[in-house]
């Protein structure tokens, strides 16, 4: 008997005969309960992985951001200085994952497919100015990659950053994201980030928080130091 290939559902043998893709006395193969898995080019872990891949792939930006542009979306924030329970970061690790999204769109009053508002820019000069005002970081450490997504789309993103890198000022060390706290809210404590990086200067008038050892020994096992 000759060898075969397959071609288009044709079997051609070698020797120059054709055949269907099976011979008339083969058996059927047998029903079976067991499915391949199914791809959907709509599933949100496609669709997330799919920004999440985007974003990598943007340039790397100083802080702050010199021009507002419109839009909103994801970003990373990148740390390389020399505040030492961090140093164990990697080059390609961020230290934060965050998203951005317009004022409103919690209550559904914005639209979810695009925005004119400066969502994604605002967002990171907040942040710049937060690391400016804290008395043992300095912005030129920092870094961002940003990305401008379809507002339906930012918040599976942000999950997939977060899960995926762990970043320390997500899993461990909470607060950097907070807004400026009204009067009302000064009795509550003070969050890990402005324990550890004091400066804010309404963080000040909080209650104290969680000791600054508890939380550098909580970033040392988080990231195996």
């Amino acid at each position: 008997f000759g060898s075969w290939f397959f071609d288009f559902g044709t079997a051609v043998r070698h020797d120059g005969r054709m055949s269907d893709d099976a011979d008339e006395d083969s058996e059927p193969l047998p029903a079976t309960d067991a499915t391949a898995q199914e791809f959907d080019p709509l599933d949100y872990q496609v669709i997330a992985t799919n920004v999440v891949d985007a974003l990598l792939r943007q340039p790397f930006n100083s802080l702050p951001i010199p021009e507002a542009f419109a839009g909103a979306g994801v970003y990373l924030l990148y740390y390389s200085g020399p505040f030492e329970p961090y140093i164990p970061i990697g080059e390609a690790d961020p230290i934060y994952a965050g998203k951005a999204i317009p004022p409103g769109s919690r209550r559904g009053l914005q639209d979810i497919v695009a925005t004119r508002e400066p969502a994604l820019s605002n967002r990171l000069r907040e942040h710049a100015a937060s690391i400016e005002a804290a008395e043992n970081l300095d912005l030129a450490d920092f870094r961002c990659r940003y990305l401008v997504v379809k507002q339906i789309w930012i918040g599976v993103a942000e999950s997939m950053l977060i899960s995926q890198f762990r970043p320390v000022w997500n899993a461990v060390v909470d607060g950097f994201g907070l807004h400026h706290v009204g009067k009302t809210r000064y009795s509550q404590r003070r969050s890990d980030w402005d324990s550890l990086h004091p400066g804010r200067h309404w963080a000040a008038n909080m209650q104290p928080g969680k000791d600054r050892a508890a939380i550098i020994e909580a970033i040392r096992r988080h990231l195996g130091a």
